[in-house]
């Protein structure tokens, strides 16, 4: 059997879009194309557009120009009411019904959202929350409303989550069992966008990163693609025996385009990131002078201000 066209689509397709707020371009121009089964990184500045985008994909706000298709429909198609049941979306902030129990709080959802209600205690189940289902909603910690609101982003089998700050008051352990549950999702097809300003956090839990600054795409890829394309360089800190650091540095003065500086231990070379391997032929004939050698690639921070700026 032949995969229909909604089947074969990405699950996000965005072309030209923008939203303006009179003068303000809240989104100016972005083309995205998010595969199905892929977990995405949309990260930026306050401002820099995540939040409007992540409304107009769920329909709640029109684009002032271009088309935003999920799961193969037009967000503003007729056919988008049926997928938008296939959505799943975590707010940045996380209102819920104090009064309410987290079980009452997700069958109230489950009936929103047309679910199953034997999802609910399932759903509960797979946030951590089981045990706390009963209690008031009013009792819950700032932790356990969050995973409450993911919970309910949870219900109804949704192939596309769009999670806004997720782990906002999680701590460690939640984090990890958090993104643990996101690789079991995407291993079963379902297909993640999530921002967060914890850019540790995404580094190595994402397939690719989306950078927006000024409601504009500024850069998309892997992390190391982001890295060839930012073309910053690579850091050496090279531990050397006692008195032996002139030396070394004389025999790494050849590398092009290197820096030593001086550090306690030894030296810090900065470098190109072609020159990796001049670097490594330059230490390797100077045996026992070369106590370590650490290599630091430029972490995800780094190329965030480095290409948002």
């Amino acid at each position: 059997m032949h995969p229909t066209t909604a089947d074969s689509a990405p699950a996000i397709e965005i072309r030209g879009v923008r939203k303006h707020y009179g003068a303000v371009r809240a989104v100016d121009g972005i083309d995205l194309r998010v595969e199905r089964g892929e977990i995405l990184g949309l990260i930026g500045h306050n401002g820099a557009g995540k939040s409007t985008l992540f409304k107009m994909m769920l329909g709640l706000v029109p684009a002032t120009a271009g088309e935003i298709l999920v799961g193969g429909a037009p967000v503003q198609g007729r056919g988008f009411r049926a997928a938008r049941r296939h959505l799943g979306y975590l707010p940045e902030n996380v209102v819920l019904y104090d009064n309410l129990s987290g079980l009452e709080t997700l069958c109230f959802f489950a009936r929103l959202k047309g679910a199953p209600a034997a999802q609910c205690t399932e759903v509960l189940e797979r946030v951590g929350l089981a045990d706390a289902g009963r209690r008031p909603v009013r009792e819950y910690s700032k932790g356990m409303r969050q995973r409450l609101g993911f919970a309910q982003a949870l219900l109804g089998a949704p192939r596309v989550l769009l999670l806004d700050e997720p782990t906002n008051g999680l701590d460690p352990l939640a984090i990890r069992d958090f993104y643990a549950t996101l690789r079991s999702l995407q291993q079963g097809g379902v297909t993640i966008v999530i921002t967060s300003h914890i850019l540790a956090e995404l580094q190595e839990r994402v397939d690719r990163l989306a950078i927006l600054a000024a409601g504009r795409l500024q850069a998309l890829g892997s992390v190391q693609a982001l890295r060839d394309q930012a073309r910053m360089p690579l850091v050496f800190d090279i531990t050397t025996a006692p008195g032996d650091a002139p030396a070394v540095a004389q025999a790494l003065a050849a590398v092009p385009a290197s820096q030593a500086t001086p550090t306690p231990e030894g030296l810090r070379l900065s470098c190109p990131r072609e020159a990796r391997m001049a670097v490594l032929g330059a230490i390797a004939p100077l045996g026992a002078r070369v106590r370590d050698l650490r290599i630091h690639e430029p972490s995800l921070e780094d190329l965030f201000f480095g290409i948002s700026r």
